[in-house]
């Protein structure tokens, strides 16, 4: 019986990285049909988002069925519950990658060389977080979990900076006020990601060191240690 558990606790780990390739993957075409105004590339993020809804509650039944039948203690019962929380991360991802690639429309006009340059280092950070969380999570290694979670405040530091290039932009029309829209949205977008990454390696950290760390207190003395 025992043997048999943990063999279905391996096969959810299993369908979890799955998942999470699929996720990277509509990620990445989603900034991608941004970044060439391809719509063919939208398309496919569009058409991506049903396997992964479809694979959102296969997980989720195997979560469920793992607690009302098998009854798991401690790191077994802690890995079914952030499997759970990590899987519902997962969908949302796949959410805001189809919201992004939504945008791409908006931007096949002229674009400013200043709000673009933003776009791609938000994102190349959002996937390293994305990738570098799930990593973690297979692995089972909260020093990497912790790494991720330190890059946000980056994340965020950049959303910010889009904004107010935005706001200083000269004698904007409605074509050139549209575009800047559909940048603020892609750039939240992307900010929501790293954010779903963070809570990932949050839970990693949960599964394997039984610990909660909240509004990142933990991290922040880490980072104050590491200035003085």
């Amino acid at each position: 019986m025992e043997r048999h558990f943990h063999e279905q606790l391996q096969k959810l780990r299993e369908k979890l990285t799955v998942m999470s390739r699929s996720v990277e993957e509509s990620i990445e075409k989603s900034i991608q049909s941004v970044m060439l105004s391809d719509a063919a590339l939208a398309e496919e993020v569009f058409s991506m988002d049903d396997a992964i809804n479809r694979m959102e509650m296969d997980i989720d039944d195997d979560c469920l069925k793992l607690l009302a039948l098998q009854q798991p203690m401690a790191a077994d019962l802690r890995f079914i519950m952030a499997a759970m929380k990590i899987n519902n991360d997962l969908e949302r991802m796949g959410d805001h990658s189809v919201n992004i690639a939504g945008y791409s429309k908006s931007l096949s006009g002229p674009r400013s060389v200043r709000l673009m340059e933003n776009i791609p280092k938000m994102a190349r950070i959002v996937r390293d977080m994305v990738s570098e969380s799930l990593a973690a999570f297979v692995e089972g290694d909260a020093g990497r979990a912790r790494a991720v979670c330190l890059k946000d405040d980056e994340v965020d530091r950049l959303d910010d900076a889009l904004f107010k290039d935005i706001l200083n932009l000269p004698h904007p029309d409605s074509e050139s006020v549209s575009r800047s829209l559909a940048m603020v949205l892609i750039s939240k977008n992307l900010e929501r990601i790293a954010d779903l990454s963070t809570n990932i390696a949050e839970e990693v950290i949960f599964i394997v060191q039984a610990r909660t760390i909240k509004h990142h207190s933990e991290l922040s003395l880490i980072e104050d240690r590491r200035a003085r």
